[in-house]
């Protein structure tokens, strides 16, 4: 089986590392613009091959898999559907917006090649071959778009990826942007604009950054991410990002107001509001999506600290989802984030590291 990925950045090439670990004998040619990436891949073990000639390689592969920026993954799809593809050739990509690939799909589709749009919900800061790694997606979500591909095709690709370890999500393309828009695309735009506005604020207050901890950080995180990238999911999603701005810039104005009226009961409604909902995001109200358990606790801020925790865990064989250290104060204890996969391996991990005399301070 020959596999073409166009794209060997974070997760074009932790997809080569994940269907390496289930299908060794599975060829896989990489192809980039980033040269440096690309000979990374082929030095380390991620590709078994690489190529310059999308057109050519294409043509020959079992399996494409587009790991482009969106735009890049339109203009690719135009050109596969005019070229002579294996018959049974299964194409996907992981965009971050679906509905116009699955439009630019079609013209693939009606030769009959398959196509089905994918998504999965993970990344990181870093970027390139040399950040990918093969446990990248475990216990994230993977959107699939099916669109017009035969239920067995799915499968097949499902199976390809079984090592990332996903849980995988069937969607339509138009759900999908809507709710990927919500979740994802909109907060980052709120956290960049908060970013953009505190600069402006505090240029006359220096110190007001090197104090930006806690809440600050956290929320805006996410405004780190690649500008070029984020300019490119924006555009393709513009219609549902632009009303979804002017639903949030109307709730900003009707704070506004209450604070120009000093009308504490509104703003106290708005504070009830967001934590009720943000409280009940569990497993009863997500149906039959899978749920994270989250432990926080402190720990000393010392070298060591949280090597010490990860191995009470270990010992135990508990096992993480992930981990975060919260920079919700300066210069005193941290905040640990603990992440686990189910609410027996969180309760477990609770009551252990109490004996240890490690401090839990809240419970998700």
């Amino acid at each position: 089986m020959q596999i073409l990925i166009k794209g060997m950045g974070l997760i074009g090439s932790s997809l080569a590392l994940a269907i390496k670990e289930d299908h060794p004998a599975a060829n896989l040619i990489g192809m980039d613009l980033n040269q440096d990436s690309l000979n990374y891949a082929l030095r380390h073990g991620v590709v078994d091959g690489i190529t310059d000639n999308f057109n050519e390689t294409a043509q020959k592969a079992d399996v494409i898999i587009l790991a482009c920026p969106v735009q890049t993954i339109i203009k690719d799809l135009a050109v596969l559907a005019e070229l002579p593809l294996k018959p049974n050739v299964i194409v996907t990509d992981v965009g971050s917006t679906k509905d116009k690939i699955m439009d630019a799909a079609l013209p693939l589709q009606q030769k009959g090649i398959t196509f089905i749009g994918g998504h999965p919900m993970a990344g990181s800061h870093k970027s390139g071959a040399i950040a990918g790694r093969a446990n990248l997606f475990e216990n994230a979500f993977y959107f699939l778009v099916p669109g017009h591909a035969p239920k067995k095709t799915v499968d097949m690709l499902q199976e390809l990826l079984t090592a990332a370890h996903v849980k995988w999500l069937i969607i339509d393309s138009k759900e999908h942007d809507q709710i990927v828009g919500q979740i994802s695309h909109l907060p980052h735009i709120v956290a960049a604009a908060l970013v953009n506005e505190t600069q402006v604020t505090l240029a006359e207050f220096p110190l007001g950054l090197r104090l930006a901890a806690g809440g600050f950080k956290s929320i805006t995180r996410i405004a780190s991410s690649d500008p070029q990238m984020w300019t490119d999911i924006l555009s393709s999603n513009s219609p549902i990002l632009i009303n979804q701005l002017e639903d949030y810039i109307n709730e900003l104005s009707e704070l506004k107001e209450a604070l120009a009226d000093k009308n504490l009961t509104i703003i106290k409604n708005f504070f009830a509001a967001a934590k009720v909902t943000r409280d009940h995001l569990g497993p009863d109200q997500m149906g039959s999506l899978p749920n994270f358990f989250d432990l926080f606790l402190n720990i000393p801020d010392r070298a060591g600290a949280i090597a010490k925790i990860t191995k009470i865990l270990a010992e135990e064989n508990l096992s993480l989802i992930n981990i975060n250290i919260l920079e919700m104060r300066e210069e005193i204890d941290g905040v640990l984030q603990l992440t686990f996969g189910d609410l027996a391996t969180q309760k477990r991990a609770d009551s252990i590291l109490q004996k240890a005399g490690y401090q839990v301070i809240r419970r998700n």
